[in-house]
């Protein structure tokens, strides 16, 4: 790709209807810079863009977030790992970018992130800190020294600032890598380099920023650790009136400052306590000072922010006794506990203006930087060494905030709030659970008295946020509450789905969705379909109508407890005929533009649920749901919704499975669809239509038969049988048509099948392809019979059946997973013994010993203790973004079935069928069974045969 006018306009303009809210030109956009990736340059050209001053800053934005992705992707892309499965296996290698424009990325990357504004810094920065960790130092020399010369030239502290945030950006690495010799160098080479000039520009501005943090302290900063902290001290310490009292932004600059400081002696007690404790005793009252009087200001966040987590760490140091007095802890708990876990007036805006935020923070774990959490942090750090007084504090300031509402509720409901959130958010979660505890309060009698009242109030809309934190109670110790308390108050709950607050109406559907999965010893849900039925009608109805409130048309938390509440309930047609309209509804207007994976995900399991609890009930609902959901599916696949097309082929799998003679036509006509070559061109596809294809060939296999249609299926099973990412999807297709079909039907094309398998047997050998191969042979034979099974392998080649199991089925039978499979290949290897001509020849009885041994090994054994599991399992999770791929639908799942059902007991099988194989010869296996099994399977059998009174004889 070439730099010109031209190039400039078509990017340009590309990036712009990247941004645009509607979904056709944005898939454009995005089709063409998918492409454009591919060709030479790419990622310089971008980034030309990106320093075109002319452009709007908004198209540059965009440029620079295209910029760093593509450099992740490709500046270093990992090889295919041939272990990795699903989806993420199946993803193309992308190709990386050339050394030489790699070159002159790396030449002019500094330069342009320092001239660059904020937003555009931000993501060039994070485009630097790809290609550091890849080439920095080693293969990018050039990097520090351009930094330490803009760092001396530099005049102005906008320049000294991205510079030292660019280095900060590459130094990181050094706080989190193991430590190894190569590392050392490496920050070796960073500290002869950059330390003398950090500190000079240390000692002369005011201004401090991220240090370098290393994996031990290094010696240039242990010999001068006194000026920095002299340093650090002062700017803790000191008042800075011109700034502070300017009454513009001067105080968020000192703040500033003093939040770095803050988290570079945070780092200093983390990793390098010994050198900093001398400090400490000079810190931490500097800092509670600080503390007390940021506190009580609502524009001082990150401040009390990094001040909170600096004290936090001391209070689970050997440092703790700094806080032993009770003068220090009634301190921290009045003076800075209590008013950083007060409602803030941006709190409450939060609350009402950006509930999703609010939520995330609080109900989802991701609120750890926020005023509230910190500070319950800093009161569990210290109760870590001093519970007691803690508790004791506590609890006393939770009683005096009752106490206070109690005088008058409405204009102190705030202290009641407080008094909630200290409860639940010091409560311990139990390992291994969901459960929490709390020694601050009796739940049932707080409960009771203080979190019962909000939830009885008629006024669904008044006080949301004190309604929020007593809903969040009920969820946070619902395994405390007994059931009785619980079913009393769920009819309060479902009111509460009707309340205006998106927060609030959230909230009582994720209590009512949680309390749902609750579980009583043993594993029997705690709460049944008699329990919901009484207001079952009430909570569909206030669950769908949430939906109609502004900002929660794709509340993710209804859907979820509308998907929740279908798999518990009893489904009649008076609740599944209103359900799926109320479901094909949503679905048309999140085809028109889906932007929310989370509550799109939750709505096809709801439709998929509801699909199989309804038909499980009553199988004639199925015309119902096809008039209702076909419309849709036609929309998703003519629209080409893409991110719905996975979700869309395994909807129509549990359909076709459900249905019943005649097929209706529109079946058939998506049947044709299936068995076109460019319908499985992407990847994130083929599991779906995988799925879709196995129900098709279970429902009406005769349409095989028609027009060439087997040929094309084992055409779609040759092609994803031969790539390592699809090999297992490649064998359910093959199982499926085994499973399904008659040996006339198959039988021309058997050989083709057996060819296609070994040749991909010798070219790329795998143990997950192995067992697939013994899984797919096991299920052959017990569908067609052993002679079936030996006489077409060794048509392939004489004596071809002897080598694969002598090679493949014996050293990976004993490997085999799944309590299925494990029967399937048992009986299969069982039969083979007692059947097989040539396991049964004299000259084979070696060979007859180790298939015995392995099949006793597999039968004898529990799995965890025969296969080992397989290492470098990938975390999808990284790799997951908004694209179309495929994502499971639990209950639109295809249910294993036992293809030899009639065989209740494998291990009595296996003893009963040798004993009848040994009394046709006698003396001829006892011999072989000493010379050949292990010890422990010798011992295994004999003990099988006393079980069930057998011998060999």
């Amino acid at each position: 790709m070439e730099w010109n006018p031209e190039t400039l306009q078509t990017l340009s303009q590309c990036f712009l209807q990247s941004l645009s809210p509607s979904p056709e030109p944005r898939r454009r956009a995005e089709s063409f810079l998918a492409d454009a990736a591919d060709k030479p340059n790419y990622g310089l050209v971008v980034l030309r863009l990106v320093a075109e001053a002319s452009v709007d800053e908004h198209i540059r934005h965009a440029a620079a977030v295209n910029f760093k992705n593509h450099l992740k992707a490709r500046w270093a892309p990992a090889p295919p790992n041939p272990r990795t499965t699903g989806v993420a296996a199946a993803a193309p290698t992308l190709p990386p970018i050339a050394d030489s424009e790699k070159e002159q990325i790396k030449g002019l990357i500094v330069g342009l992130m320092l001239c660059c504004g904020p937003k555009i810094q931000s993501q060039l920065s994070e485009a630097l800190v790809v290609i550091g960790k890849h080439d920095f130092p080693k293969a990018w020399p050039a990097l520090l020294p351009e930094l330490v010369s803009n760092l001396s030239n530099a005049t102005d502290y906008a320049s000294i600032n991205g510079i030292l945030g660019t280095a900060n950006s590459i130094f990181k690495k050094f706080r989190y890598q193991f430590k190894t010799n190569d590392l050392l160098l490496d920050l070796k080479y960073c500290l002869d380099g950059f330390a003398e000039p950090l500190l000079q520009v240390f000692l002369r501005t005011a201004v401090q920023i991220d240090s370098i943090g290393a994996s031990e302290l290094p010696e240039y900063f242990e010999d001068h650790m006194k000026e920095w902290m002299n340093e650090f001290l002062k700017y803790l310490g000191g008042v800075y009136p011109a700034l502070e009292q300017s009454g513009g932004d001067g105080l968020m600059v000192v703040d500033e400052l003093r939040s770095a400081v803050c988290e570079n002696i945070t780092l200093y007690m983390e990793k390098n306590e010994e050198e900093f404790q001398g400090y400490l005793k000079d810190f931490v009252p500097v800092v509670c000072t600080l503390l007390v009087g940021a506190s009580a200001s609502s524009s001082r966040e990150r401040l009390v922010i990094t001040a909170i987590k600096f004290l936090t760490t001391v209070s689970t140091s050997v440092h703790h006794t700094l806080f032993a007095s009770n003068e220090v802890l009634q301190q921290f708990c009045q003076n800075i506990v209590i008013p950083n876990v007060r409602v803030r007036d941006e709190d409450e805006e939060l609350f009402d203006m950006n509930y999703v935020e609010f939520i995330r923070r609080d109900i989802e774990g991701s609120d750890l930087d926020t005023r509230r959490r910190i500070a319950c942090e800093l009161l569990k750090g210290i109760a870590t060494h001093y519970r007691e007084q803690v508790t004791n504090m506590v609890g006393l300031q939770i009683n005096n905030k009752l106490a206070s509402f109690a005088m008058n509720p409405a204009v102190n409901w705030k202290d009641k709030d407080c008094a909630i959130y200290l409860v639940v958010s010091l409560a311990t979660k139990k390992a291994g659970g969901s459960s929490v505890s709390t020694d601050l309060v009796d739940v049932e009698s707080f409960f009771g008295s203080v979190i019962v009242p909000e939830l009885k109030s008629r006024d669904v809309n008044g006080f949301p946020m004190l309604k929020a934190g007593s809903l969040k109670f009920f969820t946070m110790f619902r395994t405390q509450l007994s059931k009785q308390v619980a079913i009393q108050l769920l009819p309060d709950v479902v009111r509460f789905i009707a309340a205006e607050s998106n927060v609030v109406h959230s909230y009582a559907a994720s209590c009512i969705e949680k309390l749902l999965l609750v579980k009583e010893e043993g594993g029997r849900p705690r709460y049944t379909s008699s329990d919901v039925a009484p207001f079952l009608e009430m909570l569909m109805n206030n669950l769908f109508n949430a939906f109609k409130f502004p900002e929660s048309e794709e509340n993710p938390y209804v859907m979820k407890c509308i998907m929740r509440v279908l798999g518990v309930a009893e489904i009649s047609a008076e609740v599944a005929r209103p359900c799926v309209n109320g479901l094909a509804f949503i679905l048309n207007e999140v085809c028109k533009n889906p932007k929310n994976p989370i509550f799109n995900h939750y709505l096809f399991e709801a439709v998929a649920c509801l699909v199989r609890r309804a038909c499980e009930r009553e199988i004639s609902l199925l015309r119902t749901f096809e008039e209702s959901l076909f419309p849709v599916i036609q929309i998703i696949l003519t629209n080409d919704v893409t991110e719905f097309w996975p979700y869309a082929f395994q909807l129509l799998a549990q359909l076709v499975e459900l249905c019943r003679p005649p097929i209706n036509p529109t079946y058939m006509q998506v049947f044709q669809l299936l068995l076109v070559p460019d319908s499985w061109k992407r990847s994130a596809n083929t599991p779906a239509l995988v799925r879709l294809l196995q129900a098709y060939l279970k429902k009406v296999p005769h349409e095989l038969n028609r027009e060439g249609r087997l040929s094309q299926v084992l055409g779609i099973f040759n092609t994803l049988v031969s790539s390592p990412s699809t090999e297992d999807l490649g064998f359910y297709v093959l199982n499926t048509v085994v499973e399904n079909l008659g040996y006339d039907v198959i039988s021309p094309y058997v050989g083709h099948i057996w060819s296609a398998l070994f040749t991909r047997l010798q070219t790329h050998r795998t143990v997950k392809f192995a067992k697939s191969l013994v899984i797919y042979m096991s299920l052959f034979l017990v569908k067609h019979g052993s002679a079936a099974l030996v006489d077409s392998i060794n048509a392939i080649q004489p004596n071809l059946l002897v080598t694969i199991l002598e090679q493949f089925w014996i050293p990976n039978l004993k490997l085999i997973a799944g309590a299925v499979e494990s029967k399937l290949t048992s009986v299969a290897s069982i039969r083979l013994l007692c059947e097989s001509p040539d396991l049964l020849n004299p000259s084979a009885s070696v060979l007859w010993g180790k298939m015995l041994d392995s099949t006793l090994t597999l039968v004898s054994r529990p799995e965890e203790d025969r296969v080992e599991e397989e290492p470098e399992m990938p975390d999808i999770g990284e790799n997951v973004s908004y694209t179309a791929t495929f994502v499971h639908l639990h209950n639109a799942g295809k249910k294993d079935e036992d293809p030899v059902k009639e065989i209740k007991n494998v291990k009595e099988f296996l003893v009963t069928s040798l004993a009848k194989l040994a009394s046709l010869s006698p003396g001829k296996y006892p011999s072989i069974i000493n010379q050949s099994l292990e010890q422990a399977n010798q011992e295994a059998l004999l003990q099988l045969c006393g079980m069930y009174s057998c011998t060999i004889v």
